[in-house]
């Protein structure tokens, strides 16, 4: 795997590291006490709910385009604001994290390759990889990587970081190989290696960002106009703010894509944000076709991918073979952005992927319609590879 340049593993020092975080990090809303400065996120329904935050907040740590702040405020004010009726919900500004766990066998199983041959490459869809930011100088992805934007700042403690957006953990890369690695003869091929991939770093180094963080990115995927927000991170926990962003950037034309969770086996534990309506949730398959023992289901599950031992780009010009629900979604957010291309909505898209994937065995709650099948969503028939 990846080391600095002491030779360090980079996965041992995050373990060590991380550890040390969590020991120092500040109380939380649940444990502050009434003077204690909290962040929060505050959803308001009108002018004056707005005002009322901004007056009650230390500081302001982010305004949306829709209507919610992110302040940092006393504990005791901001119970105040919770009551008042100007105001929709104020709540923790709490964390999700990236959800993983390894050629590309997913690429073949979902018939991606059949699409290649055809002609079907995803030139001119914009897909945006809401995550821990993509390796701006790997040889398989730069090709087509567009712009990008950090939410959270790379360290270059453990990356080389020479956007902010570069990606100092490794999981945003594997995830944008295999929604659009380069066809070019080297490394692997993605689902639509043609597509123009977007970095927006919501996740730092360990994996972690806040509601507030990971809204934003998705309120800039909707702003930009990108087709497509690939999201490879969640928790157990909804959050009333990243809601809000995800029914922003639904309105706004954006196919939102989520990784239904890693919690399996288990039954109706989808995580969030996949478990939004807005978002189109992804449980994984393993190559045998059966369920990954990791993945979560439930009823919000709408469709299937690979997700078992994938095999991806990776920082420092590098390679890795990941699992996780994390690996099975941007197979989907892939596919959308080749449907995108081909002038579809991000509903029209949304349908198209449910209405023509293939019937592997498995309940509805495992894997939803079926397993992503990016020809046939294309039209084509999936025996026809020449």
């Amino acid at each position: 795997m990846p080391r600095n340049k002491d030779g360090v593993s980079r996965r041992n020092v995050l373990k060590a590291t991380g550890g040390a975080a969590a020991a120092l990090s500040v109380t939380g809303f649940a444990n502050a006490k009434p003077n204690d400065l909290v962040e929060v996120n505050v959803g308001f329904k009108s002018e004056r709910g707005r005002t009322l935050a901004r007056d009650a907040a230390s500081d302001v740590i982010r305004e949306f385009n829709f209507d919610a702040l992110t302040i940092r405020v006393p504990k005791k004010a901001a119970t105040a604001l919770e009551s008042n009726p100007n105001v929709r919900y104020v709540e923790d500004n709490g964390t999700m994290q990236a959800l993983a766990e390894t050629e590309p066998w997913g690429i073949e199983r979902v018939d991606a390759d059949v699409a290649h041959a055809n002609g079907y490459l995803g030139g001119g869809a914009d897909v945006a990889i809401i995550d821990t930011g993509i390796d701006s100088d790997h040889p398989d992805l730069q090709d087509y990587l567009g712009a990008g934007r950090a939410f959270v700042n790379c360290s270059s403690f453990y990356g080389e970081c020479y956007y902010n957006w570069d990606d100092d953990n490794g999981h945003g890369t594997h995830c944008a190989g295999i929604a659009a690695a380069n066809d070019n003869s080297q490394g692997v091929v993605g689902v639509g290696p043609n597509i123009t991939l977007h970095a927006v770093k919501v996740l730092n180094y360990n994996g972690s960002g806040s509601y507030s963080d990971i809204a934003a990115g998705i309120e800039y995927v909707a702003d930009q106009g990108w087709d497509v927000g690939s999201m490879s991170l969640g928790g157990s926990s909804g959050s009333s703010a990243l809601r809000d962003a995800c029914q922003y950037a639904q309105s706004s034309g954006v196919l939102l894509v989520g990784a239904a969770g890693n919690s399996g086996p288990c039954s109706d534990c989808v995580g969030y944000p996949a478990a939004y309506p807005e978002v189109m949730a992804v449980s994984s398959t393993n190559s045998s076709d059966g369920l990954s023992s990791f993945s979560s289901t439930g009823p919000e599950v709408e469709i299937a991918a690979p997700g078992s031992d994938i095999y991806s780009t990776y920082p420092d010009e590098s390679y890795n073979t990941l699992s996780g629900t994390s690996m099975a979604c941007p197979h989907v957010a892939g596919a959308g952005g080749q449907l995108m291309a081909q002038g579809y909505s991000n509903s029209g898209a949304r349908s198209q992927l449910k209405n023509t994937a293939e019937d592997i065995g498995l309940s509805s709650n495992e894997s939803g319609s079926g397993l992503l099948d990016v020809a046939a969503s294309l039209g084509l028939d999936s025996s026809d590879d020449t």
